[in-house]
């Protein structure tokens, strides 16, 4: 009896706290007037809280995006933000999301869905005005939760008592839900290591694996966002500590060969890892001194910038740029060569890789946080006025030879090795 007692009180607790939470948005941000002008558009519309934001507010996280549901459909959606005059951009209309923005807040506004037709990837939908339903066609019952703008709750799946009791559960059949949308094989990954207090469930490792092949056919965009989100999370530890999750995430990416040592370095540098970027810890998980880094930007559309800081640490990681010690004249050279985040990702693959936290390498990082790239002080003017070189190769090479004594010398030239190079 005692313990009833005490599960009410923490509940209801637990939504005295919520819906305080809900009523802090509309302080903190302007989500009420989106609210104010669909729910007086007429007598039957209206619009709710939906997903994560909730998922979050139950968590004790913080809300960093608000996904809002409404039963109008997007073009009675756009009319009604246009008649108000806020901006919005149709973000995914086929789908029926329209983003609001507000004092440079993004509000995702989607309208309630069915699903018509799915094929693993994409989903036919047709618009609803049917909340159960819309509901239904959700992955997890901690994603199902819907709220007003006082926090009065709309939970047809008992997602908030499955985020209390640390479970991740799929609304109805798990095989289902899953060849609805392969992705959700990693979604589901994502959502055990940030809530799961519980084991995996028998019947979901076994579901997952049978299911595993459908992966191949989801686009590797889809793919690296999702894998964004876990590394990125704060729960890489727990990742340490699960077999399952491990073996699952190497069967989707086998290339991240180092996946295990990065996580472990985790647990002695946990403040350190903070600051890094998701490209980053995906290199360090992939760079093993084979062609595996080759063959992943071969996979997957990485972008040119990317694949630039890529090759920086690979090369550093073979020796290929002849670092054999890291002091600030070879940084230097790197600096002028390859830019500042190659001279930063040098050093944290360094500290990453080291057993222990290099208070040498730590200096040397924060020098290069701020440091300005050297600039040639000897420029094509100089040598055709004061050494009549016209334009052409010849000023060309002369530059070039000036640039790397310039370089060899610490940045450093005087102008009696200056003639020496031009008078040969």
């Amino acid at each position: 009896m005692k313990n009833f007692f005490n599960k009410i009180f923490s509940s209801s607790k637990n939504l005295y706290s919520f819906k305080n939470n809900i009523k802090k948005l509309s302080i903190t941000t302007p989500v009420k007037k989106i609210f104010e002008v669909i729910n007086s558009h007429s007598s039957e519309s209206e619009i709710r809280y939906v997903g994560g934001c909730l998922r979050k507010i139950f968590n004790n996280e913080k809300v960093d995006d608000i996904d809002l549901a409404t039963n109008l459909n997007p073009i009675e959606v756009s009319e009604i933000l246009k008649k108000n005059k806020i901006n919005f951009y149709e973000s995914g209309i086929e789908h029926g999301t329209i983003t609001a923005i507000l004092d440079d807040h993004k509000f995702e506004i989607t309208s309630l869905r069915e699903d018509i037709f799915t094929d693993g990837r994409h989903a036919k939908v047709k618009f609803s005005k049917d909340w159960k339903k819309d509901a239904a066609r959700r992955d997890f019952t901690i994603n199902s939760i819907y709220a007003d703008l006082d926090g009065n709750i709309f939970d047809p799946h008992n997602g908030k008592k499955d985020i209390e009791m640390g479970q991740v559960n799929f609304i109805g059949d798990p095989e289902k839900r899953i060849k609805e949308d392969y992705l959700r094989i990693l979604r589901y990954l994502r959502f055990f290591l940030n809530y799961s207090k519980q084991p995996h469930k028998q019947e979901i490792i076994k579901t997952i694996k049978i299911n595993i092949s459908g992966i191949s056919i989801i686009s590797k965009e889809r793919l690296l966002d999702e894998l964004k989100k876990i590394l990125k999370s704060n729960q890489l530890e727990k990742l340490s500590k699960d077999k399952f999750s491990i073996e699952l995430i190497l069967l989707i990416f086998p290339e991240l060969k180092n996946i295990k040592s990065v996580i472990n370095s985790i647990k002695v540098k946990k403040e350190f890892f903070v600051e890094l970027d998701f490209i980053f810890i995906l290199f360090l998980m992939i760079i093993d001194g084979t062609d595996n880094l080759e063959y992943f930007l071969y996979k997957y559309n990485i972008s040119k910038k990317d694949q630039k800081r890529a090759y920086a640490i690979n090369n550093f990681y073979n020796e290929k740029e002849g670092i054999k010690t890291l002091n600030e004249a070879n940084l230097n050279k790197v600096l002028y060569y390859n830019g500042r985040q190659a001279v930063l990702d040098i050093l944290n693959f360094k500290i990453i890789k080291s057993k222990k936290l290099d208070k040498k390498m730590l200096s040397l990082l924060e020098l290069y946080k701020n440091k300005i790239t050297p600039s040639l002080p000897v420029g094509a003017d100089l040598l055709m006025t004061r050494y009549k070189i016209p334009e052409g190769r010849q000023l060309g090479s002369m530059l070039k030879l000036i640039e790397e004594e310039w370089v060899r010398n610490n940045f450093e030239i005087t102008e009696k090795q200056i003639d020496n190079i031009v008078k040969g």
